[in-house]
């Protein structure tokens, strides 16, 4: 690969792929490593074992080895299996919010990150016996662990592009080494257009017309793209795998950009944040701060999300009865 990367670079210099071949080298043999992935399967059930919806098959340690892991059987479908969820009765919009509720625990608050979320390694189910809904998290191989000062500072970018505050979405950017390129480095991490970056993401969902608008643009900034993950931190690369596949998990569902999404994201990063501001405040007093502007900010949330379900409700109320007086027999 190194060879190919090289012969590359000779030919297109604007082109820097040095950051793949890196990143193969140090994630392949640990991919390889099956009780590195055991270990990474049980850390991960551990720290997540508040999510009564989240099941980590169990790892039978005494038959497994370096080359070979054996783990409980779950059984369930894919989690883009739209017809596997409606035939089992499953809402895919639960499913949708579990996922993002994971995820952002995983990135934001823990800085331990299951970076391989392919529809393969992502089953759901009805729980045999309570018929709870369940997503089951398979392929422990590849995770990220991100340093408190990437974690804080991605927190930190997340809170600005949601609360659309523009001069952080810059500096934040910037301290991720995005550089003069942190317009493109935003795009590339939301998923959308720089217009409705600026606008605020979780404004409007994507359109048909947005989408493809990125689609045909991207090739347009192939050299600036390569030159961002030339110079972003090692372990942006791969969480922006993590959202590349989340995002696609999303739009098989049907449900992305939600704005229930962007506000679990939030609620994790005021958590992150506030425990790094209290883990590091000198008095009792100044904790106790923290922890009321913590609550603060949170019930902001509760209470945004609480107006966007009535205006949810209220509309839906609209439309039942527009058509019980198009359909009065009917309804």
């Amino acid at each position: 690969m190194e060879v190919l990367v090289l012969a590359v670079k000779q030919l297109f210099p604007e082109f820097e792929f040095m950051w793949l071949v890196d990143e193969a080298k140090k994630n392949l043999p640990l991919e390889l490593d099956f009780l590195n992935e055991g270990r990474n399967s049980e850390k991960v059930a551990q720290m997540l074992k508040h999510f009564d919806f989240l099941k980590v098959p169990r790892i039978y340690w005494d038959l497994s080895t370096k080359r070979v892991l054996l783990m409980e059987f779950v059984d369930g479908g894919q989690v883009n299996d739209r017809d596997y969820m409606e035939k089992n009765k499953i809402d895919v919009n639960e499913i949708s919010r579990h996922l993002g509720k994971m995820y952002s625990e995983m990135i934001f608050v823990n800085g331990f990150v299951h970076c391989d979320p392919h529809p393969g390694n992502v089953l759901v189910r009805k729980c045999p016996g309570t018929g709870k809904v369940e997503i089951v998290l398979l392929d422990h191989g590849l995770y990220q662990v991100l340093t408190d000062e990437f974690r804080l500072d991605y927190c930190h970018l997340w809170q600005s592009l949601i609360w659309t505050d523009m001069k952080r979405v810059k500096k934040y950017s910037q301290r991720l080494g995005a550089g003069d390129l942190y317009p493109l480095f935003a795009c590339m991490l939301t998923a959308r257009s720089w217009d409705s970056v600026n606008r605020g993401i979780g404004q409007a969902p994507v359109t048909a017309t947005e989408d493809a608008e990125i689609r045909n643009n991207a090739a347009n900034y192939l050299p600036e793209i390569s030159q961002l993950l030339n110079h972003v931190p090692r372990q942006m690369l791969l969480i922006f795998k993590t959202n590349d596949l989340l995002r696609g998990i999303e739009a098989a569902l049907g449900t992305r950009a939600s704005a229930s999404s962007f506000l679990n994201m939030s609620r994790c990063c005021v958590r992150a944040l506030a425990m790094h501001k209290k883990k590091n405040a000198s008095s009792f007093f100044r904790r106790t701060q923290i922890s009321f502007r913590e609550a603060f900010n949170l019930w902001q949330i509760n209470l945004h999300e609480l107006i966007l379900r009535v205006k949810g409700l209220r509309l839906a109320s609209w439309v039942l009865a527009l058509l019980c007086w198009l359909l009065p027999t009917p309804c």
